[in-house]
C-alpha cells in the first residue's frame, strides 16, 4: 500500500534517515518495527522564522517495494528514415525538441554553429586567459546552449506551457542527480551538465537523429509561405551546405542577432518583446546565510549550514511604474563573461 504524506520537520530530522523513519512511523500510526520505506517527492526550506523548517512530501510504501527508477515517460522511436525536420541550435530548446521529434516519428537534423560540450571548454579558456572571443564558440554559442557553462540552473516562472516534471525526470534519465525532481529550486550544476548534455546528444543519434557542429546558418529559401532549404556555412572550412526538411525550427537562443537581421531582411515579421535590463550584485555567501538563516554568530551559520544549502533569496520592488526584481541568484557562483564578440 502507497500512501502520500506531507511532513515539517527541523533540518537536522530531514538529514538524518533513521529519524525520518521514526517521525513518519508515528505520523502514520505504525511501529517502528513495522515494514515500510519511503521516497521523497518534494522538499523546500521555510526560513521565515528563527525555527527554520524543512517541508517535505514523501510517499509511503507499506509491504511493498521502492520503486527503484525515475521514469520520465519517454517513448523514443527509431527516426533513421523518418521525415524530417531542421533544428538551428543544439542549446536545451534544440536538444529538448530534438527528443520530442523522436517521440512523434520523426527525424531531427541539428545544426549548430559552435562546437561539441567539451571543446568548448578551450574557447573558454581563450575568454579568461587571453581576452580571446571565439564568435561562434563561448559561453553562450555551442552544444548545451548558454546554460552549460554559466548556470546550470533550472528554473521557471510558467505552469502553463508544458510538463516541468517530465522535463526534471528526463534530465534525471540522463544522468542528473535524482534530487532535482524534488527540490524546489533544482539545480544540477556546471560540473554535471556536460555529461548530461553529451547523453542526450547519443540518444539522439542511436535514434536516427543527426546533429552538425560549426555549421552556422547563413541564409534559407522560401517557396509558397514555407522554408524549403536552410542554407549553413562551416565555422571552420568556410563550405557552404544545404538542409532540406518537411519544417524548420529556430531555436538559436537570443544571443544569435545575425539571425534576427536575417529574419527581417527576409521581410519575415519578428515580433518585438519587452526586455529587462540586467545589474549583477554581488555579497558574501556568508552574509545571506546570516541574514537568511537568522544566524547571530558565524558559527551559527557553519552549524546550520550543516544541514542547510547555501540561501538564496528573491526581490520584488515597483520603481517609478517599472517593475524591478531579482532573476536569479547563482550562489558561491563566478561570474561568466557571456560575451559573444
Amino acid at each position: 500500500m502507497k500512501k502520500e504524506i506531507d511532513l515539517i520537520v527541523s533540518p537536522r530530522e530531514a538529514s538524518n534517515h533513521e529519524t525520518l523513519h521514526k517521525i513518519i512511523a508515528h505520523k502514520i500510526g505504525l511501529k517502528e518495527s513495522d515494514s515500510f520505506s519511503f521516497q521523497l517527492i518534494k522538499r523546500s526550506v521555510d526560513a521565515r522564522s528563527r525555527s527554520i523548517k524543512i517541508n517535505l512530501r514523501l510517499d509511503v510504501f507499506i509491504d511493498e517495494e521502492l520503486p527503484t527508477t525515475v521514469s520520465a515517460s519517454n517513448n523514443y522511436l527509431n527516426v533513421k528514415d523518418s521525415r524530417r525536420v531542421i533544428i538551428i541550435g543544439a542549446g536545451p530548446a534544440g536538444l529538448f525538441a530534438a527528443l520530442q521529434f523522436i517521440e512523434l516519428g520523426l527525424k531531427p537534423i541539428i545544426i549548430e554553429r559552435g562546437k561539441t560540450v567539451r571543446n568548448r571548454r578551450r574557447d573558454l579558456a581563450a575568454i579568461h586567459k587571453q581576452h580571446i572571443v571565439h564568435p561562434d564558440s563561448n559561453y553562450c554559442f555551442g552544444e548545451g546552449g548558454a546554460g552549460t557553462y554559466s548556470d546550470g540552473k533550472l528554473y521557471t516562472r510558467s505552469t502553463k506551457k508544458g510538463d516541468v516534471k517530465k522535463i526534471l525526470n528526463t534530465f534525471v534519465e540522463f544522468g542528473a542527480d535524482p534530487i532535482i525532481s524534488v527540490d524546489a529550486h533544482p539545480h544540477i550544476g556546471t560540473n554535471k551538465l556536460p555529461k548530461i548534455i553529451e547523453n542526450i546528444r547519443e540518444k539522439i543519434i542511436a535514434c536516427g537523429g543527426e546533429i552538425h557542429f560549426n555549421e552556422r546558418m547563413v541564409d534559407f529559401e522560401i517557396n509558397e509561405n514555407k522554408i524549403t532549404k536552410v542554407i549553413s556555412k562551416n565555422t571552420e572550412t568556410h563550405t557552404t551546405q544545404e538542409w532540406k526538411g518537411e519544417a524548420v525550427l529556430l531555436a538559436t537562443g537570443h544571443s544569435a542577432r545575425d539571425i534576427f537581421e536575417l529574419l527581417n531582411d527576409k521581410e519575415i515579421l519578428v515580433e518585438a518583446k519587452t526586455f529587462a535590463m540586467g545589474v549583477r550584485v554581488e555579497h558574501p555567501q556568508s552574509l545571506i546565510d546570516k541574514m537568511q538563516y537568522h544566524c547571530s554568530t558565524e558559527n551559527d551559520v557553519e552549524e546550520i549550514r550543516n544541514y542547510l544549502p547555501a540561501a538564496a533569496y528573491s526581490w520584488v520592488d515597483q520603481i517609478d511604474g517599472k517593475g524591478v526584481y531579482s532573476f536569479c541568484m547563482c550562489p558561491g557562483g563566478i561570474i561568466a563573461p557571456c560575451a559573444t564578440g
